[in-house]
């Protein structure tokens, strides 16, 4: 399974060849991306990080933590 994630608001992106089965969250966790300060988008639907992965491609919004 692959997914194309696109890093906004830079623009690089990120293949994700990941398994059946596999989360978004654990997709972020490869990349040295910490999912609580992520928001996932497709079709300008919010996903959470918690749903399997489906979609070919999705917007990755790198927001900041506030702890």
């Amino acid at each position: 399974m692959l997914c194309r994630f696109t890093l906004i608001p830079d623009g690089s992106v990120l293949i994700y060849k990941g398994r059946p089965g596999d989360t978004y969250e654990a997709a972020l966790l490869s990349f040295g991306l910490n999912p609580d300060a992520t928001l996932i988008f497709f079709r300008g639907r919010s996903l959470p990080q918690d749903t399997k992965i489906e979609e070919e491609e999705v917007g990755i919004f790198l927001t900041s933590s506030r702890g």
